[in-house]
């Protein structure tokens, strides 16, 4: 009698562990975690330049990797753009995240109008 038929279902499990392990991640996030974390739970540790820096170089990373950066990312980015005066690039950021998430249109829409009473 052949038990190659029993092996079927472990062969199954294993293939599909194997398949699940491998990463696929959707979002290039970059340093972006890590900085959203600093800035609130340690506010003015990095310098807003600096943070604004080190996005727009994982912006291009990103966009090498062919990987879209993550929800917020733009807001984000936009939001220290604002915070260094930089009204036209906050303005673009905030207009490519609701390209990017329709449904943060709304926030977005808020943060255009803020932009404009400056």
């Amino acid at each position: 009698m052949s038990y190659s038929w029993m092996k079927l279902p472990l062969i199954s499990a294993v293939v599909l562990f194997v398949a699940g392990c491998q990463s696929s991640e959707k979002y290039y996030w970059g340093h972006y975690e890590d900085l959203i974390y600093v800035s609130y739970a340690e506010p003015g540790k990095i310098p807003v330049e600096v943070q604004a820096q080190t996005m727009e170089d994982d912006l291009h990373k990103a966009e090498a990797a062919g990987k879209p950066v993550p929800p917020g990312f733009h807001a984000q980015l936009g939001y220290l753009y604002s915070k260094m005066g930089r009204a036209d690039a906050a303005r673009a950021e905030f207009e490519s995240e609701k390209r990017q998430f329709p449904e943060s249109t709304v926030l977005m829409d808020r943060m255009l109008a803020n932009l404009s009473k400056r």
